[in-house]
């Protein structure tokens, strides 16, 4: 694209979201009767693709569930405790849509992830 065809092109609106002064909200997750600290950054109304930061508290696991999208955890800060292993902070963890799975945060700190999805979230507690 040439520079003139660029500069005659409407520029994007960005979707910006400070995460240092945001409003925390509560995402509830009923099944298992808990509440994550939840702090939505952006929701794609075309695909259903959520972003989101999260916070388990130390201690905390999402025990055995299923998923119908895939999502992704990039750990901030803590640890993300799974079934297939721990992973601190930096670390990028994709979780393919339908595997069972459980994760949380390790027993002595909280653990800080953005979420990602690939479409609408939804999530299936039963049996392993």
């Amino acid at each position: 694209m040439s520079v003139e065809s660029a500069e005659s092109v409407e520029p994007v609106t960005l979707t910006v979201v400070d995460t240092t002064t945001a409003s925390w909200e509560k995402f509830p997750v009923p099944e298992i009767n808990a509440e994550l600290d939840a702090l939505p950054l952006f929701a794609d109304p075309d695909t259903g693709m959520q972003v989101m930061k999260l916070i388990y508290r130390a201690g905390f696991t999402n025990p055995w569930h299923t998923h119908p999208c895939a999502h992704g955890i990039y750990v901030l800060d803590g640890t993300l405790a799974t079934h297939q292993g721990d992973y601190p902070a930096g670390s990028f963890v994709w979780f393919p849509e339908g595997g069972t799975m459980h994760h949380g945060a390790t027993a002595d700190k909280d653990c800080t992830f953005l979420f990602i999805t690939n479409k609408p979230f939804g999530i299936h507690y039963g049996d392993h």
